[in-house]
């Protein structure tokens, strides 16, 4: 259950202000929410279920303890990512797919080399556990996502996309800075 509820909070985090979030918000503008979310759902399962994979693999090859740091440094690049922002690419052009497949194919480009696929492949690699890992990052990914919908919907003005990501980065660097302190004085 640890596991998965890190995952989760994680992903939720990360997601806000991401690309991935804006392909959902412009998806959303131009497909129906349904489609949007179900192409999110299926292109965030393939593409979490590799990250964990090698999150799993990688995590076998390390000890507990250069795990911690290295958690604990790759919160603080997600952070200082976050603040940095990604850029809309891409990704939410015109397609020749139907609209599922836009999306699914839009968001899995979108999470290569994403700080939520890295999220992914660290935690897998800190829990050691398949399962959990990707059902909470997936349903940290719809969360995100399915509220990037409903504020590229309803609330869009209300609430500042520089303010989500600036929480969303002070978050990752205060668990960062804290996970080091801990792995470096015990």
């Amino acid at each position: 259950m640890e596991a998965f509820t890190a995952a989760m909070l994680v992903v939720v985090l990360a997601e806000l202000g991401d690309k991935t979030q804006l392909l959902a918000i412009a998806f959303a503008a131009k497909y129906r929410w349904q489609t949007v979310m179900a192409g999110v759902f299926a292109s965030t399962l393939a593409n979490h279920f590799l990250a964990v994979l090698a999150g799993v693999y990688l995590g076998g090859m390390l000890d507990t303890h250069t795990m911690q740091i290295l958690a604990s440094v790759a919160f603080i690049v997600f952070g200082l990512w976050t603040i940095r922002g990604d850029e809309l690419g891409s990704e939410a052009e015109g397609s020749r797919y139907s609209p599922f497949w836009t999306v699914a194919i839009a968001f899995f480009l979108a999470e290569m080399g994403d700080k939520t696929q890295f999220a992914t492949i660290t935690l897998a690699a800190k829990y050691q556990s398949l399962l959990p890992v990707l059902a909470g990052t997936t349903t940290g990914m719809m969360l995100a996502d399915g509220f990037g919908v409903i504020v590229g919907i309803v609330l869009h003005r209300a609430i500042p996309e520089r303010a989500l990501k600036w929480f969303a980065a002070l978050v990752f660097i205060a668990c960062g800075v804290t996970g080091l302190y801990i792995s470096l004085i015990s």
